[in-house]
């Protein structure tokens, strides 16, 4: 006679895949925290200057549906890289009320201050880029079936 595990209590904490991808992203902005304080970024505006390094002179409201960020919570931070000197907030001249975001010089320099942070990451989490890419993998359908639900 074969005796079985039980189930594990789905409802205990370490059970919750929502506790461990929370738990998972406060323990990488930590990481990261010290590798951006150098190049003078918070978290979000890392994210927003990655958005556009990939392509320059976006909307804000295409911007915020890139980074699954509310106006609200975008707007601000964008002035302030704006008074940072890292980009250019210009109206559309095609559409007024469509802004356009572009990065300074300053901003574009960034990009080659801030090549040795993905490299930080691999290091830190002891993984090879091929496992790196594919959690991003999982999480990234994870976030696009919870998205896309019915």
């Amino acid at each position: 006679m074969t005796s079985r595990s039980p189930l594990p209590d789905i409802q205990t904490l370490d059970q919750q895949l929502c506790f461990a991808l929370y738990s998972a992203s406060l323990a990488m902005t930590k990481v990261y925290k010290p590798l951006l304080d150098q190049l003078g970024l918070t978290y979000p505006q890392y994210l927003v200057l990655l958005a556009l390094w990939e392509q320059d002179g976006q909307t804000v409201s295409g911007l915020g549906e890139r980074l699954y960020l509310d106006s609200g919570t975008l707007t601000p931070l964008l002035k302030r890289m704006e008074s940072a000197g890292w980009i250019e907030r210009q109206r559309d001249a095609a559409d007024e009320r469509r802004v356009l975001i572009h990065l300074t010089a300053e901003g574009r320099r960034l990009k080659t201050r801030a090549r040795q942070v993905p490299e930080c990451l691999l290091q830190a989490a002891r993984c090879d880029p091929q496992e790196v890419q594919a959690l991003t993998n999982q999480v990234q359908a994870l976030r696009n079936r919870l998205l896309n639900r019915p």
